[in-house]
């Protein structure tokens, strides 16, 4: 299904990473872009937005009716992005109780397209080769509050999909970075540590990374092009710890990382800073939820995404040059 351009979609977390990254893709694509932010968001993606602003908040019934009347599509990318929580379950809470009412909302307006932006966290990882969409995770088996949040939304989408006719294409973005990165996300504090020679040593482990407007250019393509209930990795090029620390230190004059250390004795370490963060209520850098996921290499393919959508990622070391440009820019990086 080709939607007409020139239609209007509301954007949901325009304040955000990929939500700002979203709505700068829908509207160079030729679509008039609507975006809902909180009123307390962060202002740093809202300057300069390609669109109109409404404000209101994914779990108020009432302000997302509003907010999608007279729209075309919906672009759903709001979601609650920390890997730590001193209540983990108000994670779990925002993501699939912000799901539901925002899709049920879509559902009443008559909504004729829908982007769901969930994550690669749906798929279990596949030993030895990338893993894909017909991996879906059981929520009893997801490590962490965002995991199992992530898992119960998209199930929750799927099973809307199924009996209700919601026309809703489901995107699984791996892990983004580039410019824009305000908060940043915990991937961006990783790229930022690294870049003040602050991660001398590293765990075996590796991550799929991407360039977060290749994300957001997939969920134009996913509007365009795909398939309701249809599951679509979003991903880019699958790189190791080590490496994506090197290629960091070669970016910023920092000798590479050579320590690779065991998971066991890090574990108290973990512990401890989750508990000084419980005090002063700033998430902590390191948790045993991390140590945990790191255990699988989180490798993935976005071959069904290449044949259905046209999709394409650009190598990822440009992702990380213009992450860490951004990041120097911003001043978060002497």
């Amino acid at each position: 299904m080709l939607a007409d351009r020139g239609k209007t979609i509301l954007v949901t977390g325009v304040s955000g990473f990929v939500g700002a990254a979203v709505a700068r893709a829908f509207a160079g694509a030729g679509y008039a872009v609507r975006g809902l932010a909180r009123e307390t968001s962060a202002p740093a993606n809202l300057r300069d937005f390609p669109g109109e602003i409404v404000r209101g908040d994914i779990r108020d019934a009432a302000a997302m009716r509003a907010a999608l009347r007279g729209v075309d599509g919906l672009a759903h990318v709001a979601a609650d992005y920390r890997l730590w929580a001193a209540n983990p379950e108000e994670i779990v809470r925002n993501n699939r109780e912000g799901t539901r009412t925002v899709m049920e909302a879509a559902l009443a307006a008559g909504t004729p397209r829908i982007v769901y932006t969930s994550s690669v966290a749906t798929l279990a990882p596949d030993a030895g080769r990338p893993a894909d969409e017909d991996r879906p995770l059981d929520e009893e088996a997801a490590i962490g509050a965002y995991k199992r949040s992530k898992v119960a939304a998209e199930r929750l989408v799927e099973a809307m999909v199924a009996a209700r006719g919601l026309p809703a294409v489901i995107v699984n973005p791996s892990t983004p970075i580039g410019p824009r990165d305000v908060k940043p996300t915990p991937t961006g504090r990783i790229l930022i540590e690294a870049a003040r020679g602050r991660m001398p040593a590293f765990v075996d482990t590796g991550l799929n990374l991407v360039h977060v407007d290749d994300v957001a250019e997939g969920h134009v393509a996913a509007f365009e092009r795909g398939r309701a209930g249809r599951r679509y990795i979003l991903g880019g090029e699958d790189v190791s710890l080590r490496t994506m620390l090197t290629d960091i230190a070669g970016l910023t004059g920092r000798r590479p990382p050579r320590l690779n250390l065991p998971r066991g004795p890090l574990y108290p370490l973990a512990w401890g800073a989750e508990l000084v963060s419980r005090l002063s209520g700033r998430e902590p850098f390191l948790t045993r939820d991390a140590l945990k996921m790191s255990r699988h290499a989180m490798f993935y393919s976005s071959a069904r995404a290449a044949a259905e959508l046209g999709y394409r990622a650009r190598p990822y070391r440009d992702a990380i040059g213009d992450a860490i440009a951004w990041f120097r820019r911003e001043g978060m990086i002497a």
